[in-house]
């Protein structure tokens, strides 16, 4: 019988294994590239690249230590909004001269150095008088962050001169973070009910 023929291994399982080893260096390469690509876009999120601003809330004089409170922290968190870090700046005024000032009798530099951006008042009859007075001054459907003796505490965030886009989405960062149960304490301890 001359030469033993020769066994061949057959190429589909080599194949395989290539094409597994491809597939996982793959998908390992594909989680660091995006991890990177994360950690830069973070990193580029928590820098002012934008710059500063100031979202002004005015509030009825029974919530001003709660939502100051919550203020501060978020201002020391350096809180950044589409690339802006934004300050918040609480001012306490009573709920019928903040309406006045936003349906036009009297600027609204009368209730804060610049247009306010939020409103929290004691009830949602303020913001029902400024809606039927006013409506394109709201920016946001009103949400109670709080709530005491014949008080409801809506925080509605506004629109109109003087508040720009960044202001704006600010606002509606600002009252989710209120209504965080991290800021419970800060109401509790001003003797209101927290959402």
């Amino acid at each position: 019988m001359g030469k033993a023929a020769r066994r061949r291994v057959a190429a589909w399982p080599i194949a395989c294994l290539v094409l597994v080893g491809l597939l996982v260096a793959g998908w390992f390469g594909w989680n660091w590239a995006d991890g990177l690509v994360a950690s830069r876009a973070e990193a580029q999120a928590s820098t002012c690249d934008e710059g500063e601003s100031v979202l002004r809330v005015v509030v009825t004089p029974a919530v001003v230590q709660p939502v100051a409170k919550a203020a501060l922290e978020w201002n020391d968190a350096r809180t950044v909004v589409h690339g802006h870090c934004v300050t918040v700046d609480v001012a306490p005024v009573k709920s019928d001269r903040v309406l006045a000032a936003l349906v036009g009798r009297g600027g609204s530099t009368s209730i804060t150095s610049g247009a306010p951006a939020a409103w929290v008042p004691e009830s949602t009859t303020w913001v029902d008088q400024l809606t039927a007075e006013r409506p394109g001054v709201i920016g946001s459907n009103a949400e109670s962050v709080g709530s005491g003796p014949n008080a409801d505490y809506p925080y509605v965030s506004l629109a109109g001169d003087g508040v720009d886009s960044v202001q704006q989405r600010a606002a509606q960062s600002f009252r989710a973070f209120l209504l965080a149960p991290a800021q419970r304490e800060h109401f509790t301890s001003a003797g209101l009910n927290h959402p």
